[in-house]
Order: C-alpha cells, then sequence, then structure tokens
C-alpha cells in the first residue's frame, strides 16, 4: 500500500485528489494540508510515502516545505510537485530542492496516478508537455561546462547524455549495446560524481550547464 499525502491551499482541489487516490486499491490517503508550514507538520506526523506538493501557498510555499521535508530523515517522502504551468522557474527550483519531479494540476487523473506509483518506485516524472520548454530554459543558462562533469569518463558521458534526452534504460541498452544491468551501473556512477539524487534532476543538471 502507498501511502499519500497532499499540500495544496485549494480545499475544492484537494477534496478531488483525495476522492481519487482514496478510489485506489493499492493507494492510501494518509493525510493533507492548506499551505507548506502545516505541510511540513503533516508530513512528520502521517509519515507519507509519497506527497503531492503545490507550488504556491500562504504561510511557506511548495518550495520551501519540499527542501524541509526532504532534509527531514534519511528516508523522507517522495514528492511530486503540482504546477499550472508548463514549466517555470518555481518548478525547476523545486526539482532542485529534492523533488522527484513535476506534473501539471490539470493532468488526467489516469497520469496523476501513474506518477505516484512511478516515484514510489523509485522513478521520477515531468510533466511530457514541459520537457521540450525545460530543456529550452535551461539552455539558456549557464555555458561553462562544471568541473565535475569533467571527471566522468567518455562512456558516462555517452550514457549521461542519452539519460538526459528522456531515453529510458532499455532504450540506452539497445543503443549502446550493452545490458540493462552494465547501463544501471553507469547512470548510478554518474549520479554519484555529479551529486545528482535522480534522473529528473540529472535531467535539470544537463539543461541548465548546455551539456545536451
Amino acid at each position: 500500500m502507498i501511502r499519500v499525502a497532499l499540500v495544496d491551499d485549494q480545499a475544492l482541489f484537494r477534496a478531488g485528489i483525495r476522492m481519487l487516490v482514496s478510489s485506489q486499491p493499492d493507494l492510501e490517503f494518509v493525510g493533507e494540508a492548506g499551505d507548506g508550514s502545516a505541510g511540513v507538520a503533516m508530513a512528520a506526523e502521517t509519515k507519507p510515502d509519497v506527497i503531492l506538493m503545490d507550488i504556491r501557498m500562504p504561510v511557506m510555499d511548495g518550495i520551501e516545505a519540499t527542501k524541509l521535508i526532504v532534509a527531514s530523515g534519511p528516508k523522507p517522502p517522495r514528492i511530486v510537485v503540482l504546477t499550472t504551468f508548463d514549466l517555470d522557474e518555481a518548478a525547476a527550483r523545486a526539482i532542485r530542492g529534492g523533488a522527484s519531479g513535476f506534473i501539471l494540476k490539470d493532468a488526467d487523473p489516469e497520469l496523476l496516478l501513474a506518477a505516484i506509483r512511478a516515484v514510489h518506485s523509485g522513478s521520477s516524472v515531468i510533466a511530457a508537455s514541459a520537457t521540450r520548454e525545460l530543456f529550452e530554459h535551461f539552455g539558456e543558462q549557464s555555458s561553462t561546462e562544471p568541473a565535475a562533469f569533467a571527471t566522468l569518463t567518455a562512456r558516462e558521458r555517452e550514457i549521461f547524455l542519452l539519460a538526459a534526452r528522456g531515453l529510458s534504460n532499455s532504450e540506452i541498452a539497445k543503443t549502446e549495446f550493452l545490458s540493462e544491468a552494465t547501463v544501471k551501473t553507469h547512470i548510478s556512477r554518474v549520479l554519484g560524481k555529479l551529486g545528482l539524487r535522480d534522473r529528473v534532476q540529472l535531467v535539470v543538471y544537463a539543461y541548465e550547464n548546455r551539456l545536451a
């Protein structure tokens, strides 16, 4: 059973998400809050596996709340940021702060449920409609190759670039004629060398530094 919580300042939206999550046999809705500060307290009390986090809220926004929750312990909840826009700086900042990705608030219910299950299993999610905007946005940032990137081997750079473009482990394996296990090992090493937590942060890193 996946324990799910929601932090959003709109009561009607919270009610809809509560009903949606509660309708699923493998999901349990364990708590909700109307602002980031209350969300941090709620997360500490209910210990959810996944938190759906709005960005713009009173008292404390979702970015600060995400940072505090992610830093709260060795195994914090996975956080999916909910955003009204395809991409904005706030969503990107939330990812840097430890969120496992973001989806649009008007996404289909099936997509939201799939995102919850995906992040719980260790994957990351980015709203499909936002991928191009994400690339363009970060492509306008720093053009200097970071020192950490220079520590990657030639093979690790190849794997990094393919992952940054959204290819799955199986797709990278086929492209590079490697086993999926080998690709997974390379991805882990890349994340470790660059100090990144997951693939979403890898994508942000790539386009912040114009590496892809």
